[in-house]
């Protein structure tokens, strides 16, 4: 698997103090990132921050469908050890999550779960004893399979931001672009029926509230850039799906590990992924529990009218948008 040759935006020292100096006085001002408040000055503070920032915290504009924010400097000494677990995490590494809702309020609208890490719209992504072998963030031990994120909803993020806390170990976070694969028009043709349906992940402490298992959804979608992807292998029966469609899922998969990069971030580094066009995934490791693990913060983003998933998703049966909640500009 090749090595992060993943774009890079890299801020400089002004454009860093300028973000960070933003999060901080509105950390300071509400006394704490989770404040509703805080959200609601979100727009306020973005609209203030300079044309040069803004224009380096645009939305994913490249053909490989993501791109790392660099510069941003995170003091390991002062962050304070590793949750074992996102609930113990309290306000560890307030400051970056400000940082993180200020990139997404100028990228679209962060979305928050209900039934997530308890409707927090910053997530803290720690390997937690006892999840080791489960197709979370939480695991270590096995392949995080490629996915896109939260697959299974209709209200789904547009973007994914990974900024990086901790990584001592330098593990990789993997990524595939549907836009890279060779696909028959075969394959493309069936993988854009409905045939399958994606469940809810095991990170939704309360699946019931998502309405019971929901119909089949296409895994591919045509749009006018090009192919986009909903694809989740971990939580597809396949076993609803014909040999044909099976093969054709199967193929998808080994194409987006043929075109799989690896992406090892530095603290402070943001990961942001168009979640239309990339799955992404982690490669196992050993989580020692000390307090030194690797250790991420994830913000999902919408972007509204955007052209990239059919008018039909807003109204998918089984899925309403009850445990979605979405701060609004």
């Amino acid at each position: 698997m090749p090595t992060a040759p993943a774009p890079v935006r890299t801020l400089d020292a002004d454009q860093v103090a300028e973000l960070t100096d933003t999060a901080a006085k509105l950390l300071a001002f509400h006394g704490s990132a989770t404040s509703p408040a805080l959200l609601a000055d979100l727009p306020v503070m973005c609209a203030q921050l300079g044309e040069p920032l803004r224009r380096q915290l645009r939305p994913v504009d490249t053909a490989d469908g993501l791109f790392v924010l660099r510069g941003l400097n995170v003091d390991d000494a002062r962050l304070g050890p590793t949750p074992g677990h996102w609930s113990k995490a309290g306000d560890a590494g307030a400051l970056w999550d400000v940082v993180l809702l200020l990139v997404s309020a100028l990228m679209g609208t962060p979305i928050a779960w209900d039934g997530q890490q308890d409707g927090r719209f910053v997530h803290n992504i720690v390997p937690s004893p006892g999840h080791e072998s489960e197709q979370t963030g939480a695991s270590s031990s096995i392949l995080l399979t490629p996915h896109t994120e939260d697959a299974f909803h209709p209200g789904r993020a547009h973007l994914l931001l990974l900024c990086c806390m901790r990584n001592h170990d330098r593990i990789a976070t993997t990524a595939a672009s549907v836009r890279l694969t060779d696909l028959s028009e075969a394959d493309v043709d069936r993988l854009m029926q409905p045939v399958a349906p994606i469940l809810p992940d095991d990170a939704y402490e309360e699946a019931q509230k998502f309405g019971g298992r929901p119909a089949p959804v296409p895994t591919l979608f045509d749009s006018p850039e090009g192919l986009t992807m909903r694809y989740d292998p971990a939580y597809t029966p396949l076993g609803d799906a014909d040999e044909a469609w099976r093969e054709a899922y199967e193929h998808l998969g080994e194409e987006l590990a043929r075109v799989s990069v690896a992406v090892s971030l530095e603290p402070g580094d943001v990961l942001v992924v168009d979640n239309d066009i990339v799955v992404h995934g982690r490669v196992p490791f050993q989580a020692r529990y000390d307090g030194t693990d690797r250790w991420l913060k994830r913000a999902s983003v919408r972007v509204e009218d955007r052209p990239t998933r059919p008018a039909a998703e807003r109204d998918e049966h089984g899925y309403g948008q009850a445990a979605l909640t979405a701060w609004a500009a």
